[in-house]
């Protein structure tokens, strides 16, 4: 395979902390270090959440605002894509950020189960949060955990709440959520190509063990994969990842055993239809 492969990198997420692992980072400067390591080591998109300092998740505008001022000055081209997640905040709170015209925001479709609670994204605050990202320019990830919300997607498409073709993301390893299967995966590319076209770009991302799962069958299928401490804090049963850009470069090293070069973060804004910033170094690392 000739296409590149776009490797995000979820940096923090809602529930790590350094109990669970001494890299996560918390503090918006430690994000921005993490997250420049791991762009120097091939991540082209950053998901980002952020914290309290007790660790505890937020959905303060302002340290979104610190962290992208951060990102941009030491991460010049990276897209940065913000989570509207529902573990951060409740209600509009989730997407106080959008405002801050990030390159992208994660969208949560429909509702479905997580470990201890329902993951509750009702249709209201779902096209609330997708106008929203229409007003300000914002790109969507569609977030499937399930795949009725693919399908979810296409809808909103059609309706035109979400502009041009939409870039979902296959999660799967959430306990009471969608296991990982591969016929299932298999079907999640199938109805994507069908509903989008057979060039429509996707992701896939594994939770915990699943991560590395995840990734080989995303990268062998012609997908862009997703890595990162948010979702997995290790890189076996006996090792804690030791950063992000660890976990970055595991990913590499698949990509390079399937052919697949690394996208540049220009090719990844060509692929995934986001301007090129004009005040980017154009030899930056990717």
């Amino acid at each position: 395979m000739s296409n590149p492969c776009i490797i995000c990198v979820a940096i923090t997420g809602s529930l790590p902390t350094k109990a669970n692992n001494p890299a996560v980072p918390i503090t918006v400067s430690e994000q921005v270090e993490s997250t420049h390591e791991a762009f120097e080591a091939g991540a082209t998109i950053v998901h980002a959440h952020v914290r309290n300092d007790d660790q505890t998740p937020s959905s303060d505008p302002e340290k979104f605002a610190r962290l992208k001022e951060g990102l941009q000055k030491h991460c010049p081209g990276m897209i940065i894509q913000f989570s509207t997640g529902g573990r951060s905040g409740a209600g509009q709170t989730r997407g106080g950020m959008l405002p801050l015209r990030p390159d992208m925001a994660s969208l949560s479709v429909g509702s479905n189960n997580f470990p201890t609670r329902v993951y509750e994204n009702p249709p209201d605050l779902v096209e609330w949060l997708a106008s929203e990202m229409l007003a300000y320019g914002v790109k969507p990830e569609i977030e499937a955990f399930d795949l009725s919300h693919i399908l979810k997607a296409k809808e909103m498409a059609d309706r035109g709440l979400l502009a041009g073709t939409p870039y979902v993301q296959f999660v799967m390893g959430v306990k009471n959520a969608m296991p990982v299967d591969r016929d299932v995966f298999d079907y999640y590319i199938h109805t994507v190509q069908r509903l989008f076209g057979k060039d429509a770009p996707w992701c896939a991302a594994g939770i915990g063990q699943n991560q590395l799962t995840l990734n080989e069958w995303a990268i062998a299928a012609g997908g862009h994969a997703r890595t990162g401490l948010e979702d997995n804090v290790r890189l076996d049963r006996d090792r804690l990842a030791p950063s992000n850009a660890a976990l970055v470069r595991r990913v590499v090293e698949i990509c390079e055993r399937n052919s697949r070069p690394v996208a540049t973060w220009q090719e990844a804004r060509r692929i995934l239809v986001l301007p090129q910033p004009v005040d980017a170094h154009e030899g930056a690392a990717a």
